[in-house]
Order: structure tokens, then sequence, then C-alpha cells
């Protein structure tokens, strides 16, 4: 005696949708809130040089980029960057006070101003550059480097 046991057809249930949208908008928020964009264009071409004793600067939103190095079209000779525009080291009170009002006043504490230099930028311009910054009272002063 046999006996037959017959298998019931299953079927795959439908995937639930609905949580979906929630999802994407969720990863699509984080994305957003962690994303730095680049406010500036570079406009000066350097080579940043190598340092032993270098560390990371911590909040980005209160450090102010001045960049030196040739301009990026091939023209002229070494030349100072503030913002999106190149400038003359005489520009650069005006540019960091400027900068130092569009700040909260917690970030405006902790101002600091970093110089992305090229690695052959005359001393003399760096020089000059940061008796501007001495003028315009910003004594916070990092310089950026790769470590070796």
């Amino acid at each position: 005696m046999r006996h037959h046991i017959r298998r019931r057809e299953h079927e795959v249930p439908e995937l639930n949708m609905a949580a979906l949208p929630d999802l994407i908008f969720t990863v699509l928020f984080f994305f957003m809130i962690v994303t730095h964009m680049r406010d500036v264009d570079k406009k000066v071409a350097y080579e940043v040089p190598a340092g032993q004793l270098t560390e990371q600067v911590g909040h980005q939103k209160n450090v102010i980029y001045i960049y030196i190095g040739r301009p990026t079209d091939g023209s002229g000779d070494y030349c100072v960057q503030l913002g999106n525009n190149i400038a003359t080291p005489a520009d650069i009170p005006a540019f960091i006070r400027s900068e130092h009002r569009q700040m909260s006043a917690e970030d405006q504490e902790r101002m600091t101003v970093c110089i992305r230099a090229d690695r052959k930028a005359p001393m003399s311009l760096i020089n000059e550059v940061k008796q501007q910054l001495r003028e315009a009272n910003a004594l916070s002063v990092t310089y950026s480097a790769v470590a070796k």
C-alpha cells in the first residue's frame, strides 16, 4: 500500500516595497549631510611640500584657505588665491575680515588660516602673506604638507 504524498504548489510571496522610498530618502539625506562640497575652484597649481611632523586639521568650517602657486593657465609668476579670485597679498586683510564675519561666533573663536603653498614658492611671498595675516589679526596659521 503506497501512499502518495501530494505536494502543494508553493507561491513565492511578493516583496513589500512600501518602505523602499523611505530607505532611499534616508540614504540620500545621509550622503547630503556627510558630503563636503568644494566651494573653491583652484586657479593656482601647487605641489604640496613634505613634512615629518604633520597632523590633521580639525574642523573644516573654521578654516580659511590661502593658495600660493603658479596660475593654472600658465601665465605669470607665483600668485595668491583668496577664495575663487587671484589677489595680491594686500587684499588678505579685507578677505579675512569678510570670511570672519560669515562664521558663527563659535567658529570665529577657533578660526585658522591654512596656507597651501607650492614647495618652490618664494619665501618672500610667503613672508608677505604672513605679514598681512598679522595685520588682519589672524594669528592661528597652519601650513599644508604631506607626510614623508
